[in-house]
This record gives structure tokens, sequence and C-alpha cells, in this order.
């Protein structure tokens, strides 16, 4: 009897060491959360806590759950939509079902282990795609049209892709982000489109379409984790227009999770409701933190390299100190509490991602002290 042997979730396993023992979080991967009281506050009619029932939910979700996710593409129906917990969980199984031994997948490189790791372990061949080109401080991000399409294959079943990127903060533009779509669909491969950051670009109008916005076939996954700064609800989804591949994942999600909690399926749709006022305060904190770590960073021009991410809640600045990025990370965290993510987190078993970078969290409201504590630290190490 065969089974799923996974390697330990790098990224996850180093979070477990220090998410909440560090006092100063500089990496973290969410925009600023909220209260229960300060979201309901949003809201114009909102629910009563204390009538919220504490059974069972739909394994799909409830109704105004899905309506709410519907309503946040253009051409998608509530039936094309599943829920989740979280975002893990549909990228899970998406990368089990849709490919099997004798498929070829490709995944971008770097990503989120388990869009590698999962498939590898299936027995899947599994090749990785670099979102960057040349190196150093040359180095671009990039989704290379040529370089993808010359890697696709007649078996390639499925490419899974994450946009905006963690950790990169990378946004394609819209014209190769559609390209793409096109060039996938015209090969019959399936598209899974991690989205969760979708909806905080620094620039509005860098926002791509939903892969399922543009392909029939595609998976647009989603959660309220990321760009609506709302981890604890454990809210995630699938939008899609392939309702085959939507009854599939329910099937399996029968295994996992069955169905969300109740009150987080309440809260979910009481957030998305009010998506334009959360997405717009959680951009307007970025954009602010953008400007302090660029500032930051410039004053220490001979120890990091810094580029503004296109969307999403992290950077990913090179190191140019001495040592490696690893053990300025290591020391930050071990002498002063300054938690950063170092880029070996990120290692792929498909391309070599470059380990000069580190990840820095640009969401929360706490960034500009957090880089005071860095500051602090680069002081002590008579860096600063």
């Amino acid at each position: 009897m065969s089974r799923l042997v996974l390697p330990d979730f790098a990224l996850e396993t180093y979070f477990s060491k220090w998410e909440f023992s560090a006092e100063w979080h500089l990496t973290a991967s969410d925009a600023e959360s909220m209260t229960v009281r300060d979201l309901l506050a949003l809201d114009e009619n909102p629910p009563d806590l204390d009538d919220v029932h504490l059974g069972y939910t739909p394994t799909w979700g409830t109704e105004p759950l899905r309506d709410a996710i519907a309503g946040l593409y253009d051409g998608v129906d509530m039936e094309d939509t599943l829920a989740f917990a979280g975002a893990g969980e549909p990228l899970f199984w998406a990368m089990q079902l849709f490919a099997e031994p004798g498929d070829h997948v490709i995944v971008n490189v770097p990503n989120y282990q388990s869009i590698e790791s999962v498939p590898v372990a299936a027995g899947v061949d599994v090749e990785g795609l670099p979102l960057w080109s040349d190196a150093g401080g040359r180095r671009t991000w990039t989704l290379d049209l040529d370089r993808f399409e010359a890697m696709l294959r007649p078996e390639t079943s499925l490419v899974s892709v994450n946009f905006p990127n963690n950790p990169t903060g990378f946004v394609p533009d819209q014209q190769t982000w559609r390209s793409f779509l096109e060039l996938c669909d015209a090969r019959g491969v399936r598209v899974v489109s991690d989205e969760v950051y979708r909806g905080v670009e620094l620039d509005p109008d860098a926002t791509l379409p939903a892969a399922a916005e543009l392909s029939d076939r595609a998976l647009s996954i989603s959660v309220m984790s990321k760009a609506w700064g709302l981890p604890g609800l454990r809210v995630g989804w699938v939008a899609s227009k392939d309702r085959d591949a939507l009854a599939r994942l329910e099937r399996a999600k029968h295994y996992t999770s069955i169905c969300n909690a109740g009150p987080s399926e309440v809260l979910a749709t009481v957030a998305l409701r009010n998506s334009a006022a959360i997405l717009d305060r959680n951009r307007s904190i970025c954009a602010a933190n953008d400007v302090v770590v660029r500032e930051f960073m410039d004053r220490h021009d001979g120890l990091f390299d810094y580029a503004s991410p296109d969307g999403g809640c992290v950077a990913f600045p090179r190191w140019l100190g001495p040592g490696t990025a690893a053990d300025f990370c290591t020391t930050a965290v071990e002498q002063d509490g300054v938690l950063l993510l170092p880029s070996f987190v990120y290692e792929s078993t498909l391309a070599a991602v470059p380990m000069d970078h580190f990840r820095i969290g640009i969401g929360r409201s706490n960034v500009p002290e957090c880089l005071g504590a860095l500051d602090d630290h680069l002081a002590a190490r008579n860096l600063a």
C-alpha cells in the first residue's frame, strides 16, 4: 500500500519555531487584522453572533458565503464556488486530483511548497518555472512566456502559479497574463492559480483578472487570510466554471475538513460584503509601509537592495552585507527577536532559488516599530 510521504514544510517549520516567540514579526505575510467588533462595525446590517447556530455547515459552504465569493469575480456564479478551510486545503487536493503519474506538471519557483511537494510525492513528473532572469543586481522577476512554452509537453496536464507572488511580490503585466492563460487553454492544460494576494496591489490597475474569469478550466484559489487580513477565520475557496472539477474537490474535502466553522463563514460573509473598504484599507497600509521600508533600506544601501512589490503584503530584498542572507536572518531573530524569513525556506528541488534574498512583510501596522528594532540590531553589530 502506497502513501503520500511529504517532506517537512520548510516555511511552516521555521514559523512554528519563531512566529509567536520573536518580539518583532517583520516578515508577516498577511495584512493587518481586525477584531470581530471592528469587522461587524463595517456592515450596514451586521449579524447577531448570539444567534449563530453552532451545528454543521454545508460542505460547499453556506449560500450567503458562496454568493459573496462569486461577487468578487466577473462571470462567476454562486454554483462556480466551493468553500474550504483556508487555501492550503484546496491546493493540497488540486495538486493531487488533476495530475497523476505519467503526467507532466509545471509549477512556478519560488512557490508555496505544497504545490511542488504534493505532486512530487504522488509520483508526478514536476518541473519548475523560474520567475526570474539574470543574477545578482541585474536579477528581475518575470513570467517568461518563451521559457514556459518551451517547457510544455504533450503530457503536460497542469500548471500551478501564484500571482501576486509570495515571496517576491511580482505580478506579470496584463497582456502576459492573458497570453499565458490562452497558451494553457490552447494546449488543454489546467491552471491552478493561487490568488491569495489579489486585491492589494500597490497600483490597483495592476490587479490581474482572476484565472477563473479568463479560462473555463482554471481554478482560482483564494482565502480570507492574506489580502483581507483575517487568517483567524480559516475560510478559503475555489472559484471555477468547471463544475465537474469543483465536484471532485468537494468529494475530496470529505476526507479533510468536511465543512467550515459556522461563525467563521458568517464573519467571512460580512468581510466579503465589505471587501472594498477592507482592501482599500489594507492597500493603504502596504503602500505606506513600502515607503518606510524603502527609506530604511536606502539609508543602509550597502546592506540591502530593495524593490517595491507589485502586489501583496511581502517583498523580497537582497542582502548585500557580510555573510549570507540566512546568517543575517538567524542572527537578527536569535540576538534581538527580529523575525525575517530567509530564502532557504523557499529552496526548491526543481530550480535553484536565489539564496541572497530574505522576505519582509509590509502589511501590518507595526512595520515602522519593527524596523526600529532592526535598526537597533544593525547598530549593535556595527552595521548601521
